[in-house]
């Protein structure tokens, strides 16, 4: 077996590959300990700080680690460089199975074979993530560079307001890009917010003022730098879930604290919950960019709308959880402890008391860590049992603590109260929609004191659409009975008990429907009251057709002038047909005096003034409305009349004309 060469000594071997080994319950006792403190934290900024000294201390115990078995004096021979032509790697294992010293676990090709692949395969994945790392600052110089152009100067002077505001003295670029599709920030140095094109389009001022606000954030908090020193933690100690987890954790906790900065700056957490709903979609952002939708939605928005309590049958067994994950971390820290100092021959711990018996054949344990296990109020016992011990007490006490927050003052969360309104199984969704919307428990108990049963989207739609219960009762009061959906469309379309009443007032009884009709149409009680002054009495229906034809009250003076006195349906006929005084006073120029039929049949067969005007200058005169229809039905046109006189008919009739048009000879 052959590995790559690489210039590292025996000992620096078997110190860095105990040194990841051990990193593994370090990594997990580590994580442990923060998932229980952030659990009893209720500020975004301090489970943040938690969370990055967490990911300090994962980046420190390996150096000390290291450092702490690297210092003791191994017995093995002092290292040379490896002869030429003999394979680093093969060297180092056979130097460390010659040692005079070796414990026998390294006398075995396989247990020295693991370590040094170990090790091999450490070191080719930080390359690989170096790579990755490399890959994402090329990506943010690419993005700085290419497809941006500065704000307009109006939005310019905003963000230059809202950064003086946030107390950010450094110089910051404002510019719009479509190579994004949400706000980020870019660079540490010199950094740069990029507003994507459709978050400038598609948001208010006022949610566009808190979405800049939350990336000014991340440039005064220093966030890009913290996020570079995540970046190397991954890459250096890429192979522990542990590390991931708590970056996450880190990342997510640094997006609440600049929500707060978000809401802060523009005051209203509903409308800045809208803005991230709308930006949910858009979830693309480079790996060392700070975009504001880097955390999950649903508890961002939750806990923007004061709603965490969602979460809270959980955090007692989390703390239980975290507990036990710690015990056993510990006592897997306490067993590599034990077999790194045999086999790397560091000398034996001091021996504890004989009243601590020990299984045969496991190293003793560090009187140190026994210490510490009494200090925290451990009884006396195996760890597991102390541990588990604590993890049962501390479930209580987070149990007790849970509940006594949930009850605090005798208060029920948002949840409680709406279940016991009648609402229950509601989803994380529902519960976000009937907040941000304005739902409250005492609307849903109003719309049940009313006798409607609603189920979450139609309580959402009427309160999207302001429908309130003073709203109900003044339409059941004015003797209408609507549906909900009748109620949604009469507040959309703006049916006010206003409205009502001068309908009311004219004699009309109409019902929802007909009412939501009328008002879409434009058809108001000054429209009524003008027709009827002129000596009409349209019907609701005739009323909402008249309106939708543009049967205007200038039109019907209009007529009623030219002696026609007309009832609404034939009004609606002729204005269909495009019958107005104008056209009729046309006609009568030309000597044609036509009932209001006529002039609507002729509208329709396309008889215009021009067409009349025509034929008689070929010479057909005094003809009536019937034979000026009957000729444009039968094709009689000019064209037809001067080819008949150039095959020598002249002074035909229009009856003559028209069999000589169905002959067809011409």
């Amino acid at each position: 077996m052959t590995h790559p060469a690489i210039p590292l000594s025996p000992e620096l071997v078997q110190s860095l590959g105990w040194t990841l080994l051990h990193f593994v319950w370090q990594g997990a006792a580590i994580a442990a300990a923060l998932s229980i403190l952030m659990l009893c934290c209720r500020s975004a900024s301090t489970r943040y700080a938690l969370g990055v000294g967490a990911l300090l201390l994962m980046v420190s115990a390996p150096v000390l680690t290291f450092l702490l078995l690297s210092g003791h004096p191994r017995p093995y021979v002092a290292w040379t460089a490896p002869p030429s032509g003999v394979a680093s790697w093969a060297w180092v294992r056979e130097a460390v199975a010659a040692a005079p010293s070796a414990p026998a676990v390294f006398q075995r090709p396989f247990q020295s074979d693991g370590l040094l692949w170990l090790v091999e395969l450490w070191l080719a994945g930080v390359v690989l993530l170096s790579l990755r790392a490399t890959g994402g600052f090329f990506l943010i110089e690419r993005l700085k560079r290419r497809g941006v152009r500065p704000v307009m100067s109006e939005l310019q002077e905003r963000c230059q307001a809202l950064k003086r505001r946030l107390g950010i003295d450094r110089a910051v670029r404002f510019c719009e890009t479509q190579l994004v599709a949400a706000p980020a920030v870019i660079g540490l140095f010199r950094p740069v917010v990029l507003l994507p094109v459709r978050a400038l389009t598609g948001l208010s001022e006022q949610q566009l003022q808190a979405v800049i606000a939350h990336e000014l954030a991340h440039i005064r908090r220093l966030d890009s730098l913290v996020n570079l020193f995540q970046v190397g933690a991954e890459t250096l100690l890429f192979y522990h879930p542990a590390v991931w987890w708590v970056n996450r954790r880190i990342r997510a906790e640094r997006e609440n604290c600049c929500d707060d900065e978000a809401i802060r700056a523009c005051g209203d957490a509903v409308e800045y919950a809208r803005a991230l709903t709308l930006m949910e979609e858009r979830r693309s952002a480079p790996l060392l960019a700070m975009g504001i939708n880097r955390a999950p939605l649903p508890a961002r928005v939750l806990r923007l709308l004061g709603l965490e309590e969602i979460r809270g049958g959980l955090r007692g067994a989390g703390f239980v959880a975290g507990l036990l994950c710690l015990a056993g971390a510990l006592i897997a820290g306490n067993g590599f402890r034990s077999v790194a100092i045999a086999s790397l021959g560091l000398p034996a711990p001091p021996k504890q008391s004989p009243a601590i018996r020990h299984a045969p054949g496991v190293a003793a344990r560090p009187a140190l860590n026994r210490q510490l296990i009494l200090a925290n109020g451990e009884a006396a016992g195996s760890p597991v049992e102390a541990s588990s011990q604590k993890a049962a007490s501390g479930g209580q006490n987070a149990g007790g603590e849970g509940s006594s927050a949930t009850g605090q003052g005798g208060k029920e969360g948002f949840i409680e109260q709406m279940r016991a309104a009648g609402l229950k199984d509601l989803t994380v969704d529902q519960v976000i929609t009937l907040k941000i919307q304005g739902v409250t428990p005492e609307y849903v108990r109003q719309m049940h004191a009313l006798g409607l049963d609603l189920d979450v989207d139609k309580l959402i739609a009427m309160r999207v659409q302001g429908i309130t219960p003073e709203y109900i009762s003044d339409m059941r009061a004015a003797g209408l009975k609507p549906s909900v959906d009748q109620l949604i469309a009469m507040k959309v379309q703006g049916v006010t008990l206003e409205y009502v009443r001068g309908m009311h007032d004219l004699g009309f009884q109409p019902d929802a429907d007909t009412l939501v009709g009328m008002r879409v149409q434009g058809v108001t009680p000054d429209y009524i009251r003008d027709m009827r002054a002129i000596g009409l009495k349209p019907s609701a229906d005739q009323s909402i057709a008249m309106k939708i034809q543009g049967v205007t009250p200038e039109y019907v003076r209009g007529m009623h002038d030219l002696g026609f006195q007309l009832d609404p349906d034939a009004l609606v006929g002729m204005r269909v047909q495009g019958v107005t005084p104008e056209y009729v006073k046309e006609m009568r120029a030309l000597g044609l005096k036509l009932t209001a039929d006529q002039l609507v049949a002729m509208r329709v067969q396309g008889v215009t003034p021009d067409y009349v005007k025509a034929l008689q200058a070929a010479g057909l005169k005094n003809l009536s409305g019937d034979d000026y229809i009957a000729a444009k039905i039968q094709g009689i046109t000019p064209e037809f009349l001067e080819k008949a006189r150039q095959h020598g008919f002249q002074n035909l009739s229009l009856d003559k004309l028209m069999q000589l048009k169905n002959a067809g000879v011409l």
